[in-house]
């Protein structure tokens, strides 16, 4: 089955090399991985091929089929790690060889079996040799190739696989009824012999990736005893019966051996607090749960299949070749993935709930003529399209995440939770080795169960919404087929609509997230360019506002910085001429400019003058003879000064107001030309014009987008008499009601607002962290 050999493989975060440095050897090492691998999903077509040949010559029982399975998954999820580890220590090129070698006597072995237990015995040296080679390639691929193509590497390499099981799929029936099912056996002996010589020859040998032991070997004991115990009694209950005490025992040391093993993480966690993580969680439950709804699948479709086929005057062939189509989906799907990133939970939150759509399709079509095999075909493709797009990113992350220490060992999660899936499907009646395929009824059972075990995935892994959105018409289809109202059409037409909500509802959710970033990325900015002002600063009470009218660059063409420099505390406000990018790249450099020199240039007459020549620079750098801005420039000195006095240039910008109990008044400061013109620094030193506030006074600057917001009859914000309105108080409380006042007044914000509001303390207080008390807001 697919399900038991697609499990992924081929990036992580440790750097690799080819065997001899050159790109074509890599191709050909990443083509010999991906034949190699292809036998984990070519020998199990092979052998569900030959089993009514066998059944029939060797007298293989009931019995028989009980332990080569039940042993045949233990050990395979034992040798999983066992492998994985060895690799790690020994080299994964030897244990390639000799999981190659392992597997060639297997198959060896059932190809002379001469009773039913020595084919047994050869189909369980089998699975043991595929878990080998399987995960002996997977963590091969971290070690061959560089780490921007392994995600590339994986696609492909997935595609490969998928295209392998079809094919296996549709020839290994012919080719067994032709020749026999021993000769068939023997094909897969010399396929693995060739397959043995081959990586002898070209596979590179690199040095063991670690002589480290594993960071928490109970931990690890704990995990193989679970993989052990697990498969076993899923397997073994509907043979035994739920209620038998031998199966409750399993399944209690399976849960006790799982719960140590967490128990020890959460302990190692305590101990390590403060370390980097080298594993989060996340990841490994997103790649374990993909892989079990993967395995899961695979198990329901290969049961169900057959009687859906029969229902329509099917035989075999059919089923096979209905089932190929998942094989050929998958395969559609790791392309995308190769050629696009789709992100985990993109394609969880596509792929489940798509595939879990096409169960209730095929459930609806089951035993009805009405629905040819060309469309049970194209369904079944869906749901492996479904099913590959969701679990194939999950598997890139997780390798990309894997130590590289341990990546044999940490791949065996991927196979080993595919394994666990198709165990836990097998515990479902009707699948177990006693039972025969099941009738329709039945497979409507497995489809349904199938569908939830998809759904619950999508829950976990994918967007909520998407999944509630497809269970509403998945929900709609099973009312319709119980009230016999729903013909076929109908039923297409209530899963596309479900479909299509879907899509929409991932569609809005993506545009919020995008949203989300885009604001995180303009608060990043602003953050950046734009320093936040503390409250206290040199001896002044600050608050400030900037609230840019371009929503999605978050800084506009306004800026405001206040600096406690060895000359006093100097403020800096005013408004770039223009709009977009290039007026952010003038406010960064202004202020790049500003916060240098306030601490190099002693008089303020003289900063602004290099602030003047700054804006002339870059007006001549980017080709824009119009290019000026506007700004106030203020100055509180330190003690030995009146605590009320401010020295003030104004170049070109909107006159500061002054705030009193009594009411508002312009101050009377010399305007100058703008920054940009040239005239500051062409003649005679610029002097400072001073001012003294008022006891208990407040200066209050903004910019032309506070007083020239319009509302909806054009009509200005009136600032001074909404300030002479606002009750008296502190410069942060000033600033709050300019802020609601101005959002009252208008609808649409049309260009940027940038507010200072300053006074005089009564003695030094000392600066904090910068942040905690701004008042800075993104747009509105």
């Amino acid at each position: 089955m697919l399900g038991t050999g697609m499990s992924g493989g081929g990036a992580s975060a440790a750097v690799g090399y080819p065997a001899d440095g050159t790109r074509g050897s890599t191709r050909v090492v990443g083509l010999l991985l991906a034949a190699v691998a292809a036998l984990y999903v070519v020998a199990p077509a092979v052998h569900s091929a030959s089993v009514p040949l066998v059944h029939a010559e060797l007298g293989l029982g009931e019995h028989h089929e009980v332990v080569a399975r039940v042993v045949g998954s233990s050990l395979a999820l034992f040798v999983l790690f066992v492998a994985g580890r060895t690799g790690d220590l020994r080299g994964r090129r030897s244990v390639l060889i000799v999981a190659l070698a392992g597997l060639a006597a297997g198959c060896a072995l059932a190809a002379v079996a001469f009773d039913g237990w020595s084919y047994v015995l050869g189909r369980i040296v089998v699975a043991a040799a595929l878990a080998a080679v399987f995960v002996s390639c997977l963590a091969f691929l971290p070690t061959v190739f560089l780490p921007g193509r392994l995600r590339k590497v994986m696609g492909g390499w997935l595609a490969a696989m998928s295209v392998g099981f079809v094919l296996a799929v549709n020839l290994a029936p012919r080719a067994t009824s032709v020749t026999g099912w021993r000769w068939a056996m023997a094909a897969m002996t010399v396929a693995a012999v060739v397959a043995l010589l081959l990586v002898h020859r070209y596979m590179p040998d690199p040095a063991a990736t670690t002589r480290r032991r594993l960071p928490d070997r109970p931990r690890a004991g704990y995990l193989i005893a679970f993989g052990v115990l697990a498969p076993a009694a899923l397997q073994l209950a509907p043979v035994w019966g739920w209620a038998d005490p031998r199966v409750g025992l399993l399944l209690l040391a399976a849960t006790v051996a799982l719960v140590l093993a967490r128990l020890r993480c959460a302990g190692l966690s305590v101990l390590s607090r403060g370390r980097p993580a080298p594993m989060p969680g996340a990841l490994r439950a997103g790649a374990l749960v993909a892989g079990l709804a993967l395995g899961f699948t695979q198990v329901v479709l290969s049961m169900a299949l057959p009687s859906l086929a029969a229902e329509k005057g099917g035989g075999p062939e059919s089923a096979g070749f209905v089932l190929s189509a998942f094989g050929i989906g998958g395969a559609a799907s790791c392309l995308l993935v190769r050629r696009h990133a789709v992100t985990p939970v993109t394609g969880s939150s596509l792929g489940l709930p798509l595939a879990a759509l096409g169960l209730v399709l095929l459930h609806a079509g089951l035993g009805d003529q009405a629905y040819p095999v060309a469309g049970d075909f194209a369904v079944v493709a869906l749901i492996g399209f479904g099913v590959m797009l969701a679990a194939a990113p999950q598997m890139a992350r997780y390798l990309a995440a894997l130590p590289r220490t341990h990546l044999g060992t940490g791949a065996a999660l991927l196979p080993g939770s595919i394994l666990l899936g198709t165990a836990a499907a097998q515990a479902l009646p009707f699948t177990s080795a006693l039972d025969s395929a099941p009738v329709p009824a039945e497979a409507r059972q497995l489809l349904r169960v199938g569908t939830i075990v998809l759904a619950v995935a999508a829950l976990l892994l994918g967007r909520v919404a998407v999944s509630v959105a497809v269970a509403c018409a998945a929900g709609l289809q099973y009312l319709l087929t119980r009230t016999g109202i729903g013909d076929s059409g109908t039923l297409i037409i209530a899963l596309t609509f479900g479909a299509a909500a879907g899509a929409v509802v991932w569609s809005r959710r993506e545009q919020r997230d995008r949203l989300a970033r885009f604001s995180q990325t303009a608060s990043t900015l602003q953050h950046a360019v734009l320093h936040p002002i503390p409250e206290n600063l040199g001896r002044l009470r600050l608050a400030s506002l900037y609230r840019p009218a371009t929503a999605d660059t978050g800084i506009g063409g306004d800026f405001i910085e206040a600096l406690d420099t060895p000359y006093g505390t100097r403020i800096l406000i005013g408004d770039v001429r223009g709009k977009g990018l290039q007026a952010v790249q003038t406010v960064t450099d202004l202020l790049g400019c500003f916060r240098s020199q306030a601490f190099e240039t002693e008089e303020l007459g003289e900063l602004a003058a290099r602030l003047d020549r700054q804006v002339l620079r870059a007006a001549a750098t980017r080709g824009d003879e119009e290019l000026f801005a506007t700004a106030l420039l203020l100055q509180h000195d330190g003690p030995e000064r009146e605590a009320r006095d401010l020295r003030i240039v104004n170049c070109g910008h909107l006159t500061p107001l002054e705030v009193t109990p009594a009411g508002v008044t312009e101050i009377d400061v010399p305007t100058l030309l703008p920054l940009g013109f040239g005239a500051l620094g062409s003649g005679a030193p610029l002097t400072p014009h001073t001012v003294r506030l008022g006891v208990g006074a407040t200066l209050v600057a903004h910019t032309d987008g506070l007083s020239e917001a319009r509302n909806s009859t054009g009509e200005f914000y009136p600032l001074t008499e909404d300030l002479t309105r606002a009750p008296y108080g502190t410069p942060e409380h000033l600033v709050c009601h300019l802020d609601a006042g101005v959002r009252d007044w208008t609808h649409h914000l049309a260009d940027d607002i940038a507010i200072i509001a300053l006074r005089p303390a009564e003695a030094p207080v000392p600066a904090p962290a910068r942040g905690p008390h701004i008042i800075r807001t993104t747009p509105g």
